[in-house]
């Protein structure tokens, strides 16, 4: 049967001050009065029974997660009680269902993206679903069409076509994000794809992927799935690494007994990570700006001005450009949108000097 997993465990640190400990940026209502994971729960539900998708978050998160997702059930909601990268949200929910289902295909996506269209979307996530089901050491992950030599992605070099499919390849490599000329001489040889962090595989076949190459979590995350009710005497004790580190890139240079397969997407993907993003994906007015809250702006062009004050202060800004400005109860943070990308580090700073409580 087929299931889908929504990851939404992140924090969203470079969204800081609007996204912070408590409050991350997948929950935010910030896309036509809704949140990114309601979003990614709306797409899967296209393709996959909506019983039939869960989610993994963090155990804080989940009382708000369940509230934005009436349709999710209440078994299928996980919640890490810490956070230990992406491939332990992968393999435990894959534990977990081969328990349920031991033919149980997963789809398994983010709740930080913006995909349109959607019906695009849902023909290539059943492409994947086929292509898995007809190969069983298939891990298939998806491949954007790239627009632009984009230097903030990681890249996908696909080779032989997998017969029997349209725009579905062998992935040969993962490449790491590049700089720029490496990134235009990626974009130009025709041969390599955005990775889109999505992925869908038979459960079984993840999880002896993991028995051989990381024997460890796979012991833990078997026995965590047999014993629920150790879920915080184990989950901490997990080796913390990523999917692609720990499973995806091993595999595809032949350390394992599987393969990985790239399904094309040709859609407007968007990975909502920085101000830049959030900016490039709301509705923008004749200056360019894109305004939420109580904002004056004069001389200001191309900026992201957001005041989400509770207190209706108004946030007053004059002769900007390409600027993010944004104001919240406890913190206001300027940039430009360029270096958006650095808000992360900044807010390591505000902890250090000011306390968690306002990171």
């Amino acid at each position: 049967m087929r299931y889908a997993v929504i990851m939404a465990g992140g924090s969203g640190t470079r969204l800081w001050p609007l996204s912070r400990r408590g409050e991350p940026k997948q929950l935010l209502r910030m896309i036509e009065g809704r949140s990114l994971l309601q979003l990614a729960f709306e797409r899967v539900a296209s393709v996959v029974a909506p019983e039939n998708v869960l989610v993994c978050t963090g155990a804080a998160y989940a009382g708000e997660v369940a509230a934005q997702l009436p349709a999710l059930r209440p078994g299928n909601l996980l919640g890490e009680p810490v956070g230990r990268d992406s491939l332990n949200a992968v393999i435990w929910p894959a534990a977990v269902l081969v328990r349920r289902d031991a033919d149980a295909v997963v789809a398994v996506v983010t709740a930080d993206q913006i995909i349109e269209p959607v019906e695009e979307f849902a023909s290539r996530l059943r492409t994947a679903f086929e292509v898995a089901e007809a190969d069983d050491r298939a891990l298939v992950t998806f491949g954007i069409v790239p627009t632009e030599p984009h230097t903030g992605y990681g890249y996908l070099h696909r080779g032989e076509a997998v017969e029997g499919f349209t725009d579905v390849a062998r992935i040969l490599e993962f490449e790491e994000k590049p700089d720029a000329g490496l990134a235009a001489r990626y974009v130009a040889s025709g041969q390599y794809w955005w990775n889109a962090g999505m992925f869908v595989w038979r459960a079984a076949t993840l999880l002896d992927q993991v028995r051989t190459l990381l024997p460890a979590s796979y012991e833990r995350i078997t026995e965590l799935a047999a014993h629920p009710e150790r879920l915080d005497e184990i989950y901490p004790t997990l080796f913390r690494t990523s999917v692609d580190f720990g499973v995806m890139e091993p595999v595809s240079r032949g350390e394992a007994g599987a393969h990985v397969i790239g399904v094309a997407l040709a859609a407007r993907w968007a990975d909502v990570g920085s101000f830049a993003d959030l900016h490039a994906e709301l509705d923008r007015d004749g200056d360019g700006n894109v305004s939420r809250g109580n904002v004056v702006a004069s001389g200001t062009t191309g900026c992201l001005l957001i005041n989400a004050d509770p207190e209706q202060s108004v946030l007053a800004v004059a002769g900007l450009r390409d600027m993010a400005v944004v104001r919240t109860a406890t913190a206001t943070l300027a940039c430009p949108l360029s270096d958006s990308q650095q808000v992360k580090s900044l807010v390591g700073a505000v902890k250090e000097q000011y306390g968690a409580e306002l990171a």
